[in-house]
């Protein structure tokens, strides 16, 4: 959500991001949130007035009363009451407009870095750069399924049976991989100097509402019936949620923080859940990283947030690439992305694994979290990016690493989380 007296002072300049982000249907919000808080502004004027005036006449009605001028105290007294009357109608007026306001704000996308590429959608995102060479082997490398049965290390049938489509279950060394892939993950980012989190797997609406645009609220997040929470769809979430309405002092800046979770997601307009597969389903696990920082600093972190993640993909042998996201790609809550692929010698192409996201002061603005410098308050600047998200990384990780016979190789970081296996053997 962007700052209101941006708006004021430069309405074209937000247009002209409206446009860049091929938004043109918004256009109208621009001048309807004018309109309404000229409005605002009018009725707390009004309201101000006539607060002034009512002290004034209260003051004047003692003295009437000891002057013996009752009468015209006790018009003083009801023209207080019509007073009194006015304001509580204005005070409803100021929150019914300013609820308005609010809800036209909320669907204005955030200034975009002037660095983004303009696109319409994923379709023109640019490439950055490529880490680690691409090899397609001689051999042929089965669907990420077929390699995963091969194990005896996946159920889908059973999953469809109990939860339905775009659920799954994970067995023996399969689900092992998985759980070892996590915990290095979660040891890679402590090294790195970022606090380890478990965060709730819960939030309720408020945050929700804080953290993301109401588009991907409808496409994401389940609710709980009968209750105000939701099932996280990322630990993001949860972690900015922490610091709702709070001030932390500027020199406990940056809180770096690395996040496990449970993640749970509708996929709404996914074109369909894949009946075999677990590239795009419901339910997934998930280590994050979450930066809490002042806003000059973002953009640095913003490059180490991302790179942590090539840096932890290469240490496990695995090619990727980075993408930056074009504007009409953004979500409009952010300021710049950029997405991690990692490549398939199945397919020999990349595919997302991972999204780094600056958000500027968007969820900070609707959420309250400030920072507190010599000069007063600001507010602070938040940034997220996946570690890594298996079971979609374990589809890379298995079609690089898989070899020949049919075995995957287990990198050197991962075997002291195998058990000091150095590779898994099919058992099919």
């Amino acid at each position: 959500m962007i700052d209101i007296k941006l708006l004021r002072e430069n309405p074209e300049l937000v247009k002209e991001n409206i446009k860049k982000k091929f938004q043109e249907e918004k256009l109208h919000l621009v001048d309807e949130v004018l309109e309404l808080d000229e409005k605002v502004r009018a009725v707390k004027t009004e309201g101000d007035n006539l607060r002034a005036e009512r002290n004034k006449i209260s003051k004047e009605i003692g003295a009437l009363m000891g002057q013996g001028k009752k009468d015209e105290a006790e018009k003083a007294k009801a023209h207080v009451g019509e007073i009194n009357d006015r304001l509580t109608h204005i005070e409803e007026e100021t929150r019914n407009l300013a609820e308005e306001v609010k809800t036209r704000m909320q669907k204005i996308p955030q200034i975009i870095d002037e660095s983004v590429p303009l696109g319409k959608d994923d379709s023109e995102n640019v490439e950055n750069d490529r880490y680690g060479d691409p090899v397609v082997p001689d051999y042929e490398v089965p669907y990420h399924v077929d390699i995963m049965e091969s194990f005896d290390g996946i159920e889908l049938d059973a999953a469809r049976e109990t939860s339905g489509s775009g659920f799954y279950y994970l067995k023996g060394d399969i689900a092992r991989l998985q759980s070892a892939i996590l915990s290095y993950a979660r040891d890679f980012m402590i090294d790195r100097g970022f606090e380890y989190h478990i965060p709730p797997f819960m939030i309720r609406s408020d945050v929700v509402t804080g953290v993301m645009s109401f588009a991907e609220m409808e496409n994401m997040m389940y609710k709980i019936e009968g209750e105000d929470l939701y099932l996280i769809g990322t630990s993001e979430h949860s972690m900015i949620g922490k610091y709702i309405n709070t001030i932390t002092p500027e020199e406990n800046m940056p809180l770096a923080m690395t996040s496990y979770s449970p993640c749970f997601r509708k996929e709404v307009g996914a074109h369909g859940i894949e009946e075999r597969g677990v590239y795009r389903i419901h339910q997934f696990e998930k280590q994050e990283m979450v930066v809490i920082c002042k806003p000059e600093d973002s953009k640095d972190w913003f490059v180490k947030l991302w790179q942590n993640t090539v840096d932890f993909f290469r240490s496990l042998e695995i090619p990727v690439r980075t993408l930056e996201c074009c504007s009409g790609d953004l979500a409009d809550l952010k300021v710049k992305s950029l997405d991690v692929e990692a490549f398939s010698p199945r397919q020999n192409k990349y595919f997302e694994v991972g999204s780094c996201s600056n958000l500027g002061d968007a969820q900070a603005r609707r959420l309250n979290i400030k920072l507190r410098g010599k000069d007063g308050t600001y507010l602070a600047h938040t940034l997220n990016n996946t570690v890594v998200a298996p079971p979609r990384m374990l589809i890379a990780f298995l079609e690089n690493l898989l070899q020949e016979d049919g075995s995957v190789k287990i990198p050197k970081p991962l075997q002291m989380y195998m058990g000091g296996m150095e590779k898994i053997v099919p058992k099919k």
